[in-house]
């Protein structure tokens, strides 16, 4: 039997590997709206920091930590690719969904503490 567990964990998989290959890939679509690569590093990111809490629900530095570090690897690869480009606004913008992250996780535990209410 598959577990919520084992799921999350499939799924964290699958979003490293898409976010993955999006970042080294050769961009092949137009930017037309200025900076919207930073959305998506930030929604990545988030969305990285969540799989990773459910799969594992690790200490917040430890997530932070390996995120990070995730962040500066794929700027370091990109500034030796010949079609990319590294930034430190892109690191910032991970560094950002990560925060951006907790804070909801935070916000979301203090209001059911706050409304006394019970998670399945």
């Amino acid at each position: 039997m598959i577990t919520k567990n084992t799921l999350f964990k499939l799924a964290l998989a699958v979003a490293f590997v898409v976010i993955s290959y999006l970042v080294f890939s050769r961009p092949t679509y137009s930017q037309s709206i200025p900076n919207i690569d930073k959305v998506g590093h930030l929604g990545s990111f988030f969305c990285l920091s969540y799989l990773s809490y459910l799969a594992f629900r690790p200490k917040w530095y430890w997530l932070s930590l390996t995120l990070a570090s995730y962040a500066i690897l794929i700027e370091l690869v990109q500034s030796r690719l010949p079609y990319r480009s590294a930034s430190v606004a892109d690191v910032i913008a991970d560094f950002a969904g990560i925060a951006l992250f907790y804070f909801c996780n935070w916000a979301y535990g203090k209001y059911f503490r706050a409304a006394q209410l019970q998670e399945d």
